[in-house]
């Protein structure tokens, strides 16, 4: 298992790097918002080796809109890692899965992955549609694993000290920056039961 973190504006540019392997970095909301420290805290994933992911948190609306209004702001690199936030009540499965559909046809080359919980997952889930990738946030279960069944990539297991801190499935950092950058499949299936 490899370990990280994500952060958003409520977090330090400054956080603590040491046994990480990558960053997930808020950059917009909607299409009017955009986290003010984004790009510091990018920078110093960059600067640390770690491998690098970016997410939108969707809001009700155009999800085509908000899809370029996340793109237009990042400069790409390869290996950078894309993520849909659904967490909003006003967005439904079908806008979900339109996001997912429009970011892998505007960012090709790139790994697009879905960011949910298990109650939006179980609940609000009808296409099992996680793009290239689920994120699962899920406390209730111990890091690296996570009560679902479906194959999942990312785990946010836990909150503590003011972040979020998360695991990923695979063996090394260089087996996920491979992953990320399209040169290996995803990591097998390993159900776990809930």
């Amino acid at each position: 298992m490899l370990h990280g973190i994500d952060v958003s504006s409520h977090n330090s540019e400054n956080y603590a790097v040491s046994g990480l392997d990558f960053v997930f970095v808020k950059v917009t909301e909607g299409t009017s918002y955009v986290n003010p420290k984004w790009v510091a805290q990018r920078n110093r994933a960059r600067e640390h080796g770690l491998v690098v992911g970016y997410y939108h948190y969707v809001t009700a609306g155009s999800m085509s809109a908000q899809c370029s209004y996340f793109l237009d702001k990042i400069a790409l690199r390869r290996g950078d890692v894309l993520a849909l936030d659904w967490e909003e009540p006003g967005v439904s499965c079908r806008d979900k899965d339109r996001w997912l559909a429009d970011a892998r046809a505007k960012a090709p080359g790139h790994r697009v992955v879905l960011y949910c919980n298990r109650d939006y997952w179980f609940h609000r889930d009808t296409t099992d549609n996680a793009g290239d990738g689920l994120w699962i946030a899920d406390p209730d279960h111990s890091a690296g694993h996570p009560g679902v069944q479906h194959a999942w990539t990312f785990h946010q297991y836990s909150e503590s000290g003011g972040i979020d801190h998360n695991v990923a499935r695979f063996g090394s950092r260089s087996a996920l920056r491979a992953w990320a950058e399209g040169a290996a499949a995803a990591p097998e299936e390993t159900a776990s039961a809930g």
